[in-house]
């Protein structure tokens, strides 16, 4: 079992910049590939952004390619991701997600989730 928590939601305004965090607990952590996920009211569930366990490969929808970037620290078992420039339309609930296996943009494939966090961004 792996337990994630997610911090670090919030309101900002357009243009503003925020870092989510994702830390796991439970089996250990640089097994698992990680995935950012939004979903916004109304709306699926939308992938984000997937890093692979060794962190060397990462993956973006085309919406935040060059303002969002996946991180994580395996020392610290946590994924961050850090959002800049970001736009009305990025709000929503953010979930991280732990996955063991490589990475993968489909939200069915990964095996634990976080309660998610919020992020607003006002125009």
């Amino acid at each position: 079992q792996v337990q994630l928590v997610e911090s670090g939601g919030g309101l900002v305004q357009a243009g503003g910049s925020l870092r989510l965090s994702c830390a796991a607990s439970g089996r250990t952590f640089n097994s698992y590939a990680m995935g950012w996920f939004r979903q916004a009211p109304g709306k699926e569930r939308e992938f984000v952004a997937t890093i692979s366990r060794s962190g060397r490969i990462t993956y973006y929808v085309d919406s935040v390619k060059g303002r969002f970037t996946i991180s994580r620290d395996n020392a610290k078992n946590t994924v961050y991701l850090q959002m800049n420039s970001l736009k009305p339309e990025d709000t929503a609930v953010y979930y991280c997600a732990a996955r063991d296996g490589a990475t993968t943009m489909g939200p069915n494939e990964y095996d634990y989730w976080g309660q998610g966090t919020q992020v607003t961004v006002s125009s």
